[in-house]
């Protein structure tokens, strides 16, 4: 291993202090300097007056990625499609599980246990239903319809509307930030492609009716254009610019000089990239951070413990279905992660920017970077765990790190997915 190489494996491993400091620089930069924090916020594109794609996140989301999408050799993804058991155990804790464990703990914590800290009084105004005409005075679920600074909204009880936040989280798996994750995982990043793009497809069926079933409010409208945008930029644009500059570069290159130079000089650009998301996602939300630092505790504890749960319940089935650790790990992440871009759209679509539903998803957001990152460590502590973890251990880092070596006759050197 090369001195370059020590050296980011070095930075990896003191992670957890960079992602630490740059939290605190994100904090300090949305309060010191809030006029930046702001314009930089408000660079966005909008979709039914909710802000959709961040510009600047979609900018680190692109370097984060595009390093990730160049190494792949393509041709052995479609080979991986055909392996059944990581793609079911995905659809299956992601569909069947990860929703319904939300709900019941958020309920849990929110609706019981800290109720009395959220304030069993404290009420939110939140938009009437869509296609609901209702006249003052009347009553709909667990709301009254009033009027609140001029217009007709449906008052509901505070930590139901968090609630509503906490569901909307829950049935929007993550189809992008787990593409890096499974790759600081060491995991298999062609499966992680074929996963996310199953899952992508998955919720443009499942996503409305799990929601709108949880909600209690029928059929949840469906944000397709944020959702359809949220992926064409996330994981689209950097897929197919990887693709394409991964055969123009061999072709006009060479495979060597590909591995040796082009991806070497890669390596530091994801994590980079991800320390400047955190900075610009904690920047943007300092001022919400500052003003509700309990109720942003409140709400991180139930989705705090969804994600453990899930993590932990995928990492087990893919041990009992023998599953490599190259395979257990993305499979895991993809359900513990969530798609939060399209649950804050959502929540702000159907209950408006300023409602309790809306801070919910915002709070997924801030705790989602630090936690997951946590789960990554754990999974490169653990691949051990699973058969065939000395052939895993020997190739994970030849199979993140093979930019570094020459490349052999037959192509020893390609990934091998």
């Amino acid at each position: 291993m090369n001195k370059e190489t020590k050296t980011m494996n070095l930075f990896e491993r003191q992670l957890t202090l960079w992602v630490g400091l740059c939290i605190i620089g994100g904090i300090l930069l949305g309060k010191v300097a809030p006029g930046v924090a702001k314009t930089l916020d408000g660079m966005a594109v909008y979709v039914g007056g909710a802000p959709v794609v961040s510009i600047p996140i979609a900018i680190c989301l692109f370097f984060m990625m595009y390093p990730i999408m160049v190494k792949i050799d393509f041709a052995s993804v479609v080979r991986v499609g055909r392996s059944g058991k990581p793609v079911l155990l995905t659809l299956f804790v992601n569909w069947a599980i990860k929703p319904f464990t939300m709900y019941a703990i958020s309920l849990f914590f929110l609706g019981t246990l800290l109720r009395g800290f959220i304030g069993a009084e404290s009420l939110d105004w939140v938009k009437i239903p869509f296609g609901l005409d209702l006249p003052l005075g009347a009553e709909h679920g667990a709301g009254t319809v009033v009027l609140h600074d001029g217009v007709k909204m449906l008052q509901i009880p505070l930590w139901r509307s968090y609630l509503a936040g906490c569901i909307l989280l829950g049935v929007a798996p993550c189809t992008a930030m787990v593409l890096v994750w499974g790759n600081l995982a060491r995991g298999n990043d062609a499966l992680t492609l074929v996963m996310v793009a199953i899952n992508s497809l998955t919720m443009l069926v499942l996503y409305g009716v799990l929601g709108g079933f949880l909600l209690g409010v029928g059929r949840l409208p469906v944000p397709w254009q944020a959702l359809l945008l949220s992926i064409a930029i996330y994981v689209a644009l950097p897929l197919v610019t990887g693709y394409l500059s991964r055969r123009w570069i061999i072709a006009a290159k060479g495979e060597q000089w590909f591995k040796e130079k082009f991806l070497r000089r890669l390596n530091p650009i994801p994590i980079a990239a991800l320390l400047l998301t955190l900075v610009l996602l904690f920047s943007f939300k300092g001022e919400v951070i500052a003003a509700n630092p309990l109720t942003i505790l409140w709400i991180a504890i139930p989705l705090f413990l969804q994600t453990i749960l899930i993590f932990v319940l995928g990492y087990g089935l893919a041990k009992v279905l023998k599953l490599s650790y190259e395979d257990a790990a993305p499979s895991a992440l993809i359900g513990a992660s969530n798609h939060f871009e399209v649950a804050i759209a959502t929540a702000v679509m159907l209950f408006g920017l300023s409602s309790g539903a809306a801070l919910a998803t915002v709070v997924g957001v801030l705790i989602e970077v630090p936690l997951m990152l946590m789960l990554v460590g754990f999974c490169k502590r653990t691949p051990h765990w699973f058969d065939g973890h000395l052939r895993s251990e020997r190739q994970t880092e030849k199979y993140h790190d093979n930019e570094t070596q020459p490349a052999s006759a037959g192509g020893k050197n390609e990934m091998k997915l």
